[in-house]
């Protein structure tokens, strides 16, 4: 097993060619969507590398730079995306089989660069209705809010995705089921959210005249921004021609951006993030009266009130105030220290899950999935200074403490743990145990940033 790449089955410059674009229609259609690569899945250390570089950049331009507990919640809910399609097929691409095997009305040859270039097309064209509609209807809002609730904007906000969205998402493709065959729809839908991690940054400030055709960071900056000028525009994926098209385009100007939600999280527990505004969605319908103004909470935009337009009122979007406040729990040196050892440690073993899940039993992939996600909140709960954070994480650390010596007692491994690497591992969950059983050494600090 210790030979298993980090990067799946794909070479060092696939990965790049990949991660960069430069592939042809040839080489990306395939005839069942089985053989279509995870290029999403291929890329985790690609992503890594670009991120460490945009952050050095930043630093050399004086740009802001991704914050540990931010970049954490944004990983943290990729992560969370992932696992739950670990669990359950691809909800894009079951619905999408399903409809194209009973009711599709016309078979595009899928080793056709036309039909390529159709999906390309097709894909960008559903996923801006979806988009739109995610910021205009309350109960989708609630799942693509998650991807908002960043205060910063760098390649890692790219990767804080919701877990419920992508099950939304794919009754917007539907209609291409009808003629494009799976395996060449999957690969778009996969390089559309690929397209859409660079454009996540504030290096690049403009691409010239690619800014009349492309989605590009400018336009997507505007896209994540609370300033009233940014609420619902530029909607695009790959491309900003809908948006010009459809009325919702808006270019960048002078002001600066403030980033994140209307009514910031002020939270950095990835639980939370993904649920919340579906708790205030809750709570509002129950505290509404009349049928029709509950049923308007659940379908009109999030800042509808009873009396005022579709969307909310323009008027009751709160200025922003500058310097820009930021919630910003952080650890002490060394909290910072523990959280990334453990964290690079939780990363190795996730993406060593992806490429031998296939390998593993059902039960052995569960109990994994679940000693991640409750990992994930426990660092949570650290970043956010929880009084309970110091005995989750004695547990978490216990916890796999009992279970790798009961493997080991049984000839057997974790599966998701290079066995060459599992003496330093042990060291480190030991030492962090003996280090929450003597004491907390996470003392935090709050501050606020600009």
């Amino acid at each position: 097993m210790d030979n298993t790449p980090l990067l799946g089955n794909v070479t060092l410059l696939q990965g790049s060619r990949r991660f960069f674009f430069a592939v042809t229609p040839k080489e990306t259609s395939f005839s069942k969507p089985g053989d279509v690569p995870d290029y999403l899945n291929e890329a985790v250390p690609f992503f890594l590398g670009a991120i460490a570089l945009e952050y050095i950049l930043a630093f050399l331009a004086d740009l802001p730079r991704a914050r540990l507990n931010d970049a954490f919640s944004s990983v943290s809910a990729r992560v969370y995306s992932q696992l739950s399609r670990i669990i359950v097929l691809s909800a894009e691409l079951a619905l999408y089989v399903f409809v194209y095997d009973n009711f599709h009305l016309v078979t595009l040859p899928w080793d056709s660069p036309w039909t390529w270039y159709f999906c390309l097309f097709g894909v960008d064209f559903f996923y801006y209705w979806f988009h739109r509609a995610a910021h205009e209807i309350n109960i989708l809002w609630a799942a693509h809010q998650v991807h908002h609730s960043s205060e910063d904007y760098n390649l890692t906000t790219a990767l804080r995705q919701s877990v419920v969205q992508q099950y939304i998402t794919s009754i917007f493709y539907v209609p291409l089921a009808l003629a494009v065959p799976p395996s060449i729809f999957w690969v778009h839908v996969q390089f559309n959210l690929l397209y859409q991690f660079w454009i996540h940054t504030e290096i690049v400030r403009c691409l010239g005249p690619l800014e009349y055709i492309f989605n590009t960071p400018s336009h997507h900056r505007v896209h994540h921004g609370r300033n009233p000028y940014c609420i619902d525009k530029n909607y695009g994926g790959t491309f900003i021609i809908w948006d010009r098209i459809f009325g919702t385009f808006q270019a960048e100007t002078s002001e600066k951006i403030a980033y994140g939600l209307v009514h910031p999280l002020a939270s950095w527990d990835p639980i939370w993030t993904q649920l919340c505004h579906f708790s205030h969605i809750w709570k509002t319908f129950w505290e509404t009266s009349g049928v029709s103004n509950k049923l308007s909470v659940i379908c009109k935009g999030p800042g509808w009130t009873p009396g005022s337009p579709r969307l909310g009122d323009p008027a009751d979007l709160p200025e922003i105030e500058y310097p820009i406040q930021k919630y910003d729990n952080s650890l002490s040196f060394c909290g910072t220290m523990y959280v990334l050892v453990h964290f690079a440690a939780a990363i190795v073993a996730y993406q060593l899950l992806i490429a031998r899940k296939m390998e593993m039993t059902q039960l052995h992939v569960l109990g994994v999935i679940s000693y991640f996600l409750y990992t994930i909140s426990s660092f949570g709960a650290l970043f956010d200074n929880k009084w309970y954070a110091q005995y989750m994480e004695l547990f978490r650390c216990l916890l796999f403490l009992i279970v790798d010596l009961f493997l080991s007692s049984q000839n057997l491994d974790t599966g998701v743990l290079p066995s060459k690497y599992i003496g330093m591992i042990r060291g480190i969950f030991i030492a962090s145990a003996l280090f929450w059983i003597t004491g907390s050494f996470m003392s935090t600090k709050n501050t606020k940033t600009e």
